[in-house]
């Protein structure tokens, strides 16, 4: 592949709702430009893009593909990214070195909440887009709901530059509303007379708004004055390329028809890397100047090892030379620099600025930072990934996998930054939290493929407490004569209940020498022991005061383990005898309910033993504050997309304990009873 110069090179991101036909047009695309002689297929799992077993194996996209092609002297870098909501962490990463965007909208489906979702990306990332209305071959295409629905839900200033020639199994081509010029498969030909006055009207209002791009066009055009052809087709590039329009196309995977206008709209319309970066104050594209590059994807390979994707935006960089990283302040080592076409790999000798290029096992580098010269001031910024919401417990099937599992948990975070992988120090467990349930068994599904690690994915254990609701005084003596010398250990402790939040205090009231100085640790190393256990429930107690009041000992038969399970049992009697309740967690919620699905949440979080604690109107959108049992919400991320269809989106963090109701507690107590029996 060519050289080519940062204003000949597009770096364009493909979006859209799951099944929305992105990856089959990025398969088109790459065959029409000569990039593959072969058509690949997404159903067949021969697509470029979804080449990962996994994704032939779900016929769906999971990660984010780099295909690079060329067209009429550009060199386009096409992102494409899964549509799924699960994996919305490769969208942001595409969004991030993209400069432009094609939005896909299925003419069957409409406008769906994941179109919606990446539209909203787009306008956050702040970079022009055009629109794709793919399977107008579909049983029930609709193309005129399909332009209203996205002028209505996406924008008013999307503008259809293509009028259909048909629709389903008839649909054979469409009419160019800028040269008023019909195509039918690779052949220009007349606009049929009974689509003339819908394409005049259609075309009426492309011209309206494209001339507002250029003020001379624009007084011409109030003035009724002629505007060529010419004219209106540099108009739509220039409002494109400045957000003032977004032109929408009309295309067909199965019949091949409208591929070639997408390639010419993503090299004319949509603004090359200097042209964005100086919208967006970027760095200066320039191949002269100082090296800056972001490393926007990592992948972990069992083989290769770990192979980062950037882009460049200033200077090049060369293959077999030596970079500063910006964030982690070391020198990083350039091995073979290479581009990427879906799993295939193409050397080159260096990587330009605007360009997006691939190299394997840096040492210290993560997604997100900066490559670059050393004089740079700060890094580029870095990648704003979605926030992991759905956790998991993770173990391993075996002791085979325990011993490796250390090793490659931290890879698939490495991998997939939207990953979160923390251990709850009140239970124990190692949790793995994402943005769905399906992407947790993606990540499950890669361990095993990829290095051989089998795990098991389990809801994770709810962090109960214990306390007392009264005061109990008890004692144990341990005393124990075998032969020799004995053991001999006595103490009496005093249990208070403190206010709730107060956790857990200790102290000694020993009058006398009942028990000497040097057994206090034994004895203070027991209570804790015993209040890590808990009582009835086996949980930790908090809110508790425990005094040791009184005891005694033997001059011979004392010692440190006596003294320890003296204090540990007499713990366990008090607990028992302070008329001992369960406590959970009480998370509070912060809900984004679309207007008119308010009564759902709230009637949901009645179920759940959520009390509602405001609402706050937020644009088309309500803000519903509450607070519910964490153990009632473990799923919440999952029931919420299900009952909003992914329109809305919550934050949710821990702020207090709570008594929990008498007959849910005994149902606990029972269970983790069980659970204990079972582990013996």
């Amino acid at each position: 592949m060519d050289s080519y110069t940062p204003e000949m090179i597009r770096n364009v991101v493909l979006l859209g709702h799951y099944r929305s036909g992105k990856t089959s047009i990025g398969e088109l695309m790459l065959f029409r430009s000569g990039a593959t002689s072969r058509l690949g297929s997404v159903s067949d799992g021969t697509s470029a893009s979804d080449y990962d077993p996994i994704e032939i194996e779900r016929k769906m996209s999971i990660s984010l593909a780099l295909l690079p092609m060329e067209w009429k002297g550009h060199k386009i870098n096409v992102l494409d990214t899964p549509g799924y909501a699960d994996f919305a962490g490769e969208v942001k990463a595409g969004l991030r070195v993209a400069d432009g965007a094609l939005v896909f909208v299925c003419a069957a489906s409409s406008v769906e909440v994941g179109t919606e979702q990446v539209w909203a990306y787009a306008r956050e990332a702040g970079i022009p887009a055009a629109i794709v209305i793919t399977k107008m071959d579909r049983e029930n295409a609709d193309f005129h709901k399909t332009l209203a629905d996205i002028q209505a839900q996406l924008s008013s200033r999307c503008v259809a530059v293509h009028l259909p020639m048909g629709a389903e199994a008839s649909f054979s081509g469409y009419i160019d509303l800028v040269s008023m010029k019909a195509y039918v498969g690779d052949s220009e030909q007349a606009i049929p007379a009974e689509l003339m006055d819908e394409a005049q009207s259609l075309r009426e209002k492309l011209v309206e708004t494209v001339v507002e791009a250029d003020d001379d066009l624009m007084s011409r055009y109030l003035e009724g004055g002629e505007i060529s052809d010419s004219e209106i087709e540099a108009a739509v590039k220039r409002a494109s390329a400045q957000g003032i329009a977004v032109p929408v196309f009309v295309t067909s995977a199965v019949k091949s028809i409208g591929i070639e206008p997408i390639l010419e709209c993503v090299c004319s319309c949509l603004p090359s890397p200097v042209e964005q970066q100086a919208a967006t104050s970027e760095i200066v594209a320039s191949d002269s100047g100082p090296l800056a590059a972001i490393v926007f994807k990592t992948t972990a390979d069992p083989f290769t090892g770990k192979i980062s994707y950037f882009r460049v935006y200033s200077g090049q960089l060369e293959s077999n030379s030596q970079t500063w990283n910006v964030n982690k302040k070391v020198n990083e080592r350039i091995g073979q620099l290479f581009l990427p076409l879906g799993k295939q790999q193409t050397t080159v000798a260096k990587v330009g600025a605007g360009d997006i290029g691939a190299i394997a096992k840096l040492s210290a580098t993560s997604t997100g930072d900066t490559l670059g010269a050393r004089e740079l001031a700060a890094p580029l910024a870095g990648i704003a990934f979605p926030n992991a919401r759905y956790s998991l417990s993770v173990q391993p099937d075996s002791k085979a996998d325990l011993d490796k599992l250390s090793t490659v948990l931290p890879r698939m975070v490495e991998e997939d930054p939207s990953l979160v992988l923390k251990r709850d120090p009140d239970t124990g467990e190692t949790l793995m939290s994402g943005l769905g349930d399906t992407h947790l068994e993606v990540v499950k599904d890669r361990m095993n493929r990829k290095f051989g690690v089998k795990v098991v994915l389990d809801t994770p254990a709810v962090p109960y407490r214990e306390t007392i609701t009264q005061g109990a005084r008890t004692e144990h003596k341990h005393k124990k004569q075998t032969g020799g010398h004995g053991q001999y250990g006595h103490v009496v402790l005093q249990l208070d209940p403190l206010p709730r939040g107060s956790g857990f205090q200790y102290e000694v009231k020993i009058v006398g020498g009942a028990i000497p100085n040097n057994f206090l640790p034994s004895v203070e190393k027991g209570v804790n022991e015993g209040v890590h256990e808990g009582g009835v429930g086996g949980f930790p107690i908090v809110d508790v005061k425990v005094t040791v009041v009184d005891g005694s000992f033997h001059a011979v038969d004392s010692s440190d383990i006596a003294f320890k399970i003296a204090a540990s049992q007499a713990l366990k009697k008090a607990l028992q005898q302070g008329s001992p309740v369960l406590l959970e967690p009480i998370m509070n919620l912060t809900i984004r309910v679309p207007d008119g699905m308010t009564g759902d949440i709230i009637s949901d979080l009645n179920t759940k033993r959520g009390r509602v604690q405001g609402m706050n109107p937020e644009g088309k959108y309500n803000v519903v504050t509450a607070q519910a049992p964490y153990a009632e919400v473990l799923r919440y991320s999952i029931d919420l997309r299900s009952m909003l269809q992914g329109r809305g989106d919550f934050e949710m963090e821990f702020d207090h304990y709570e008594l929990v109701p008498a007959h849910i507690g005994q149902r606990i107590i029972e269970q983790h009873a069980e659970k204990a029996e079972k582990a013996e």
